[in-house]
């Protein structure tokens, strides 16, 4: 027998020495990817900012007035911005960079004689590659030897026919693409049929798609659903502050006759109500959610899967491999009426058993990938090397895959007397009973053989054997005379954690459908050892073909189990799920998988086990195929949803008391309470605790304990609205009153403005300690750790403390000194901010709250 699965004997392929050294040599396959943004780029992105631009207009007008001090500390603070914004780039590049490895497409090479995946860029000249049915080819090749192989070079030739393959001669050198029978894959290309063997000969921009030029994107930028409504709530407010900024101007020349100053006010209320933060988090906040679930062993392909997996109502799981570990053990053997229990590690069979080990091994791979075909070999290594049912010397001769029509495969031997070809075929039990035609007593039995197995929870397996004499082969199995040998069962054990995952999935809403290609019994079975409910309930794959769609859309609202499904059937239950208005998380590894990943909200590809087509289709990759990282990557979904939510209404509530402490002096006929210094002051502490101290947050206590947010609603609806103008508006009332007061008692201009900036600062410092939980009060947060929410209060303290005490600062903030007893009136109205942020906490005005939202 051949030494490896698809048919070609002792291929060793380079040593693992061989390829480091060719990969220091001759760098990693891949193209160049695209420049990353310089220093220079981001500070010129920078000074298109509207905010750098009101900044430079103020400096001027500070100018023109003699400030000059004031003036040169506002173009300062342009370097503070542009730091905090090379901050920003970085830790958002970094996260970017890990995703962009963690996505580099997979390859399966021989290495030291053993078969190893590795990442496609790490593929160098010489090695061995195994392609199959829906992989990528990672580089340029030579076909060794194949079965079957078609490939679709429409990305290098723009023909949309897949090409037929064949074996090299070992004389032809690698050509352009294009035509049937060459002997040569190409970069990039897909394998859409059969499997093969090749030798790579060029990488990186040697191949035909480096020298052209193409570059392939795997995280496609894309305009998600959060970005359009962060783009016209940006669009709102810019309207809003730029009617509010000519009023401001227009008042403030009218009641005091000094239209420069005024222009001076009209753009500190610009600034302060400019909301450029809120581009910036969701842009940081999806970035470094990207990363973070990519921790959880889910890799994000597509933005808006972010988004959408909060909202996510139904899971829709394969069963092997997801659910299971997809470890097979041959556990079971049934041969004419009976069905044998295999003791553990059995090392000898009865004889009467030898056949169907036999048979199964040769309609299997002798180096397979498959688990099923693992387990077969592992059997028949333990029980038949001593025997005559093991036959090195065979040679295969012709093979049989498996198709969409027959799912069953078989291949032809020739022994050495070469008297007669050995036909061996396995697959699914009703595949080998059609090829055997059974008649109906005979597949009674064999259905009650099935039931049984099934029943105890085991993968059951037919095999069938036939013999011809040399001459033409059919081209199709259907051609053999084939005898029925006997059943395989086997046991593939649940993943741990898996039933804890179910559970958890129950209490946040979320339905969880198994779908599988195995039996009824086989997946009761597993549903009952993971609690999934109802058990009882099951739509077979062939039930399914008769229901029209609405008839499956009344059933699959009470159906979780799917069995004896094929591939193509995944799309109608994304579409059934998707007309109750679900929203669907579907899994998929093969090529038929694809139309399902697409259709569904959030289409999931096995990162371990599945074909680059289905990579491709989906939005995330399962990067250990295990359900509980899944649902580890939605409790993430939620936690970032969540946390965002929490820095949009921020941005909120701490822009209203700014702006108006920007505007109602200017309408009441008092001194200007802020000054352009103190907005760009107050920015500093809100963009590093949005786009830093809030994307760290810890998730809430009961995020996996509510059910899934609605599709439709947005991420600024009337309950984030009314939260932050109670917020905003409360806080504002209070640094109005102070001022006013102070102000009125005759203190002064600048101790009004010191007092009254001191009280704006300690209350936004508390609407973010406030905002850190939906329902937690500050008392109970300050428990969960954050460090970076710690670095901005203490720094935030020390400055403002700086600038009330160092006489420089003093000035350049126009303040007046402190005195002690005002210490405690800040550290009061401080309390007092906080007391009103909380207030949207209380039971009542959540009620009102949650009516607001539902509404």
């Amino acid at each position: 027998m051949p030494e490896n699965r698809f048919g070609e004997s002792n291929l060793q392929g380079l040593t693992g020495q061989e390829a480091l050294e060719r990969l220091a040599q001759e760098g990693y396959n891949e193209l160049p990817a695209a420049k990353k943004r310089s220093m220079l780029r981001i500070v010129l992105d920078v000074v298109r900012e509207p905010m750098f631009i009101l900044l430079i207009l103020c400096g001027s007008l500070y100018l023109v007035l003699g400030d000059v001090q004031e003036a040169l500390m506002l173009l300062g603070f342009v370097f503070v911005i542009i730091a905090i914004t090379l901050y920003q780039e970085q830790k958002t590049e970094r996260a970017l960079e890990a995703l962009r490895d963690l996505s580099s497409p997979r390859a399966l090479v021989i290495r030291d004689g053993k078969q190893q995946r590795i990442a496609g860029r790490e593929v160098v000249r010489d090695d061995i590659v195994l392609i199959a049915e829906g992989d990528r080819v990672p580089a340029d090749a030579v076909v060794l030897s194949c079965t079957n192989l078609s490939v679709d070079e429409s990305l290098l030739t723009g023909e949309a026919v897949p090409v037929r393959k064949r074996a090299w001669d070992r004389q032809e050198t690698i050509k352009r693409p294009g035509g049937d029978h060459l002997p040569f894959v190409y970069s990039g290309t897909l394998v859409v049929k059969g499997q093969g063997i090749s030798q790579v000969q060029a990488t990186g921009l040697q191949t035909e798609i480096g020298k052209i030029g193409k570059a392939l994107r795997i995280l496609e930028p894309e305009a998600t659903n959060l970005q359009r409504q962060t783009a016209s709530i940006v669009k709102m407010f810019a309207l809003v502050g730029l009617v509010l900024c000519s009023l401001a101007v227009i008042a403030f020349a009218l009641l005091r006759g000094n239209w420069l100053n005024g222009l001076l006010a009209g753009i500190t209320l610009a600034m302060a109500t400019l909301p450029e933060e809120f581009p910036v988090v969701l842009t940081i906040f999806l970035a470094l959610g990207a990363w973070r679930i990519s921790q959880r062993q889910v890799l994000t392909r597509r933005v808006p899967a972010i988004e959408m997996l909060g909202a996510a109502t139904a899971l829709c799981v394969d069963k092997t491999g997801t659910l299971t570990l997809n470890r097979m053990t041959v556990t079971h053997l049934a041969v004419g009426e009976e069905i044998y229990a295999l003791r553990r590690k059995v090392v000898s069979l009865p004889e009467r058993l030898h056949e169907v080990v036999e048979y199964s091994l040769l309609a299997s791979p002798a180096d397979p990938f498959d688990p099923m075909e693992k387990a077969m070999k592992e059997l028949g290594g333990r029980t038949l090397m001593s025997t005559e049912h093991i036959h090195q010397d065979w040679k295969l001769v012709r093979e049989y895959p498996l198709s969409e029509k027959l799912l069953a495969m078989s291949r032809v031997w020739r022994s050495p007397d070469g008297v007669e070809l050995v036909i061996a075929a396995k697959g699914a039990p009703e595949a080998i009973a059609d090829l055997c035609h059974l008649d109906e007593g005979q597949k009674s039995s064999l259905d009650d053989q099935i039931d049984r197995m099934a029943n105890e929870g085991l993968r059951v397996i037919g095999v069938a054997k036939s013999r011809v004499l040399p001459a033409p082969l059919p081209t199709e199995q259907h051609d053999f005379d084939f005898e029925f040998v006997g059943l395989l069962g086997l046991e593939d054990p649940v993943r741990p954690g898996v039933k804890e995952a179910v559970q958890e999935c129950r209490r946040a809403g979320i339905r969880v459908l198994m779908i599988t290609g195995d039996y009824p019994g086989t997946a009761q079975n597993i549903a009952r050892q993971i609690g999934l409910q109802p058990f009882d309930q099951i739509i077979t794959g062939p039930e399914l073909e008769r229901m029209d769609d609405g008839e499956l859309q009344k059933r699959i609202k009470s159906t979780c189990i799917f069995a004896r499904m094929v591939p193509e059937q995944k799309l109608r239950l994304v579409q059934a799920l998707k007309a109750n208005h679900e929203v669907v998380a579907m899994t998929g590894d093969g090529v038929n998988d694809a139309p399902a990943l697409k259709a569904a909200h959030i289409g999931i590809a096995m990162g371990g086990r599945g074909t680059d087509v289905a990579r491709e289709a989906a939005a995330l990759v399962l990067l250990d195929d295990n359900f509980a990282s899944i649902v580890q990557a939605v409790r993430q979904g939620r936690r970032i949803f969540d946390n965002l939510r929490k820095a949009m209404t921020f941005i909120f509530s701490v822009h209203i008391p700014i702006a108006g402490m920007s505007l109602l002096p200017i309408v009441f006929n008092l001194p200007l309470a802020l000054l352009p210094v103190h907005i760009v002051f107050l920015e500093l502490i809100i963009d590093p605790a949005c786009s830093v101290a809030f994307e760290m947050e810890a998730e809430e206590a009961d995020v996996m304990r509510r059910p899934p947010r609605r599709l439709e609603e947005p991420l600024f609806g009337r309950q984030m609205i009314l939260t932050g103008l109670i917020q905003g508006v409360g806080v504002l009332a209070i640094t109005l009153a102070v001022f006013t007061l102070v102000w009125s008692r005759g203190y002064g201009e600048f101790e009004a403005r010191m007092l009254s900036f001191s009280t704006l600062v300690i209350a936004d410092l508390g609407l973010i300690f406030s905002n850190r939980s939906r329902t937690g009060s500050v008392l109970a947060t300050l428990r969960t750790p954050n460090p970076a929410l710690w670095w901005i209060t203490g720094l935030t303290l020390v400055f403002l403390t700086l600038a009330i005490l160092v006489p420089f600062l003093q000035n350049l903030f126009s303040f007046a000194p402190l005195h002690p007893w005002e210490v405690g009136l800040v550290l009061l109205t401080g309390v007092l901010s906080i007391l009103v942020a909380e207030s949207v906490k209380t039971p009542w005005l959540r009620r009102v709250l949650r009516d607001a939202r539902v509404r």
